[in-house]
């Protein structure tokens, strides 16, 4: 049965502006080699660009400029895209699995990206040169479970950005102990892309004290 991969949809453009080019190559090489390698699933393809590569770009905007942390990048989810989408922003891509890191590294090359780099680690033995003035992660784990391997490698003032799906509220309600243990504050899910995607993007943000 011959695969079906997804047309790049109209919000494309919009989303990446000038770096499109760039956000098509990743996108083909993912299409290309994502299964073989064990990145995602065969059933992602026909929805690549919509499921995945458009709900993390649509995060771009919520992204400071600095030094980003993504934990578990794997595919380079959002952590590619994101380096894509924001060249003014530095991302250092947190992945303990070589195969992966193998990819990512691949990636970071084949795209020119100057302002991205590879970091072999759970999230919890990383060790930045100093703490990250954002964390993102996409898919990782529970937002109560997420908290202790993300606020320590943030700095005093900087952010979480976890993209989390429809139950994104009931996992802030879930996460109160590790919330006021772990210091944070102004805790918000918020939706993004109402009226650009076909499906929406929830993201929990909180700023670590």
């Amino acid at each position: 049965m011959p695969v079906i991969y997804e047309q790049e949809p109209g919000a494309a453009a919009r989303l990446f502006g000038d770096r499109i080019e760039l956000a098509r190559q990743f996108t083909a090489a993912l299409a290309e080699q994502g299964e073989t390698r064990g990145l995602i699933g065969p059933l992602e393809l026909p929805r690549l660009w919509s499921r995945h590569v458009l709900n993390c770009a649509i995060v771009a905007p919520l992204v400071r400029e600095g030094v980003v942390g993504d934990i578990g990048s794997g595919a380079g989810l959002p952590g590619l895209v994101l380096a894509i989408a924001r060249p003014d922003v530095r991302f250092v891509m947190i992945e303990p699995m070589e195969r992966r890191t193998a990819w990512l590294n691949e990636q970071v090359s084949a795209l020119g990206l100057t302002n991205a780099e590879v970091m072999r680690s759970r999230a919890e033995d990383a060790t930045p040169v100093r703490p990250f003035d954002q964390v993102t992660a996409r898919a990782v784990s529970a937002f109560r479970t997420l908290v202790p391997l993300t606020a320590p490698l943030v700095r005093s003032g900087g952010e979480l950005v976890l993209m989390k799906g429809v139950n994104a509220a009931a996992e802030v309600t879930a996460a109160e102990k590790a919330i006021r243990k772990y210091r944070l504050n102004d805790v918000e899910v918020l939706t993004l892309g109402e009226g650009i995607l076909d499906e929406t993007t929830r993201v929990i943000r909180a700023t670590v004290e």
